[in-house]
């Protein structure tokens, strides 16, 4: 059947096609940049990086845009509580933003655009919105006709009557109707600003990532995603504002991944319940945290407690361990130089532990069941390695499947350094006890920490410094 997506928009699986044969379009709303990164925003962070790999897997060229909205009045808050400018905090918070993407194993987007350095597009696309006559101005605001656009309401399910009755929506008596949303707000005294046609000013939130995504990947994306909270009104308003100015679909898919629950109870602000991402990698490895966000398809809550973190841990390292111990076994076979082809009754096993994982990927991108293929991957291989003569072959092909899963998912450390041998231990010890009488203890520290990295016990004995494997 091929890849199979759920679109928000049908509510329904669909086939994915891409526009251009080979090549994917792909914009992810991206952070405020005016904080630190929560682990509500790094489950898109991951999941979606997920989604980029599997489609580069699948041997896409995958175009991956993930904007900054680094202007807006949290940022102003937060300028005037920390004393600086706004490009000072965005900058803050954009190196932070980097710093975790990078502890969490996730490779930077294609692109990464900012709302400061795009304002001409955005002042250029309001400009079309106000031709069309979609847009009006009102007391140097610029607002959007939701009534004039038929098709308001589609990615949240409801239509404008439902909207004004279901969903809280800003009182402003200069809109000529309530549900109509702001594309530019006039400056007030003190605030950056930007000078327009309607006076001085910036953009509203929901207008920089339509013309961001225009300007870098075109009138209409393959796959738009972001979190489910985002459907309305962020990508309600987007929709409407990018259609309405090109007459296309903005997105052909569009993706939404669930919340983030901490204890059973939903993560926000209000309820002080937030947990920083810079402080679980502090706790975690980062493979236990993808192993953690990956564990529960996508559209679901995840629950956040110390115990499913655990139980990620434990999984993690149970693949982690397999992978080490078959590498750590493959150097010695190929030492053999061992070039005979893989036994086709283990070729047929990781033939079918690979279909099972595609065929899980290719439904919807269902992490939970690709990581059961992983874990009938470290089964299959703890059983080679305890026979006591393995084919370096064999080996060789386990150790290329375990390359091409964990490659997509990076739920588990990839092959470990080779380990010291028994006299490089000797001669490390032998070297540092010399340092230590030479009082050079910043080369004796050196070395205890590479012992302890590779998993060597020290032991002072009546016979002098001994040493252990863990």
């Amino acid at each position: 059947m091929g890849l199979q997506i759920f679109n928000t928009v049908t509510r329904s699986k669909e086939t994915f096609q891409s526009q251009v044969p080979g090549q994917v379009s792909m914009y992810v709303c991206g952070p405020t940049v005016y904080g630190y990164v929560h682990i509500g925003n790094a489950r898109p962070m991951i999941f979606f990086d997920v989604v980029r790999s599997y489609l580069e897997n699948q041997g896409y060229k995958v175009n991956y845009v993930v904007n900054f909205t680094d202007v807006d009045d949290k940022l102003i808050r937060k300028a005037e509580e920390m004393g600086a400018s706004v490009p000072e905090v965005a900058e803050t918070f954009i190196g932070a933003y980097y710093e975790d993407l990078e502890g969490l194993g996730i490779p930077r987007a294609t692109a990464n655009p900012r709302v400061t350095e795009s304002m001409e597009l955005i002042i250029e696309f309001i400009r079309d919105l106000e031709n069309k006559g979609y847009a009006y101005p009102n007391g140097g605001d610029v607002f959007f006709r939701t009534k004039k656009f038929a098709d308001y309401g589609k990615i949240s399910g409801q239509n404008i009557e439902e909207l004004q009755f279901g969903i809280r929506i800003d009182v402003d008596d200069r809109k000529e109707s309530p549900e109509d949303f702001v594309l530019w707000k006039a400056a007030k005294p003190g605030e950056i600003f930007w000078e327009s046609p309607w006076g001085p000013g910036r953009p509203g939130w929901h207008i920089e990532c339509s013309a961001m995504s225009r300007h870098l990947l075109g009138d209409t994306l393959d796959i738009h995603g972001g979190g489910q909270d985002l459907q309305f009104p962020h990508h309600e308003c987007e929709a409407a504002q990018s259609e309405a100015v090109t007459g296309k679909p903005l997105a052909n898919y569009w993706m939404h991944n669930g919340y983030i629950k901490i204890g059973e109870e939903k993560m926000s602000k209000s309820l002080g319940n937030g947990v920083l991402v810079k402080d679980l990698r502090s706790q975690y490895a980062k493979e236990a945290i993808r192993f953690f966000m990956l564990s529960t398809h996508y559209r679901n809550p995840l629950n956040f407690t110390e115990e499913t973190m655990l139980q990620a841990v434990r999984g993690a390292e149970r693949i982690s361990n397999a992978a080490s111990n078959l590498h750590y076994r493959l150097r010695e076979a190929e030492a053999m130089n061992d070039a005979a082809a893989a036994t086709p009754e283990w070729t047929q096993k990781l033939e079918a532990i690979r279909s099972m994982f595609h065929a899980k990927m290719q439904d919807d991108f269902n992490t939970p069941d690709a990581i059961t293929a992983l874990f009938d991957w470290v089964s299959e291989v703890n059983g080679l390695l305890a026979q006591a003569e393995v084919k370096a072959s064999d080996l060789k092909a386990a150790a290329e499947l375990f390359a091409e899963m964990n490659g997509v998912l990076r739920v588990a450390a990839g092959e470990a350094e080779p380990e010291l041998l028994d006299e490089e231990i000797e001669a490390l010890i032998a070297e540092r006890v010399e340092a230590r009488k030479q009082k050079n203890w910043a080369r004796a520290d050196e070395i205890r920490d590479l012992l302890q990295e590779q998993g060597i016990l020290l032991e002072d004995t009546p016979q002098g410094m001994r040493w252990r494997r863990k």
